[in-house]
């Protein structure tokens, strides 16, 4: 049976896979494929594999939609930072985060809100703060409901549910929801306060106990 070339081809794209599509259909002439080259034919089972191509990191197996992105993600699990700060010679993996620290030396915050006019090192920073303003909270938890302003906001209230404490203390194994939470546990075994009371000197782990110290001056 002589077989037509699919008009539902993609141009410049070659199908060569020579799979078996017995009992499949071309989405365009309708005809069931019995034909001997079936590579001239768009099935739905080939457009659905196509639209979800995706690409894996053989390191992690994070998937992305391009192989660009992919090719990206990858440098950060190799050894290599061709990049480095020409301030203080600390090296990066990638262009854009030498570039985004190098503004921690410089103060540049090239990002301003458009509200208030505050400005900020990076634009996710920004787009962030600007939630303040405009009360949008675009992460639900999906187990509640509440809705957060930040994604890690999210994630970290989402381990009241889940009960997980990713963030042990290297000391005495205690483990916490989130890595702020551990750090202030850690100067118990440390004794470091590094809040300082700017009337008589008085030390604290904490900005809260430095904020009620302070109004023993206030009143």
């Amino acid at each position: 049976m002589e077989d037509r070339q699919c008009e539902g081809r993609v141009k410049g794209e070659k199908l060569s896979e020579n799979i078996d599509l017995a009992d499949e259909r071309c989405i365009n002439t309708k005809k069931k494929l019995n034909c001997v080259d079936k590579s001239n034919h768009v099935t739905e089972r080939k457009l659905k594999n196509r639209n979800s191509q995706s690409y894996s990191c053989d390191v992690c197996g994070k998937t992305f939609s391009n192989k660009n992105g992919m090719l990206l993600h990858k440098q950060s699990h190799v050894d290599e930072k061709p990049y480095h700060c020409d301030i203080c010679g600390k090296t990066f993996s990638q262009k854009g985060g030498m570039i985004v620290h190098t503004r921690s030396h410089t103060g540049e915050k090239p990002f301003p809100c458009d509200i208030c006019g505050k400005s900020f090192s990076q634009k996710g920073g920004m787009l962030q703060h600007k939630r303040i303003h405009t009360g949008e909270k675009p992460y639900p938890c999906d187990i509640c409901g509440k809705t957060f302003s930040n994604k890690s906001g999210m994630l970290v209230h989402k381990r009241i549910h889940t009960g997980e404490k990713p963030y042990p203390c290297d000391i005495c194994g205690k483990t916490f929801v989130n890595k702020s939470s551990m750090l202030v546990h850690k100067r118990i075994h440390t004794g470091e306060k590094p809040y300082h009371c700017d009337i008589c000197g008085v030390s604290f782990t904490q900005t809260g106990g430095l904020t009620s110290h302070r109004r023993v001056h206030t009143g």
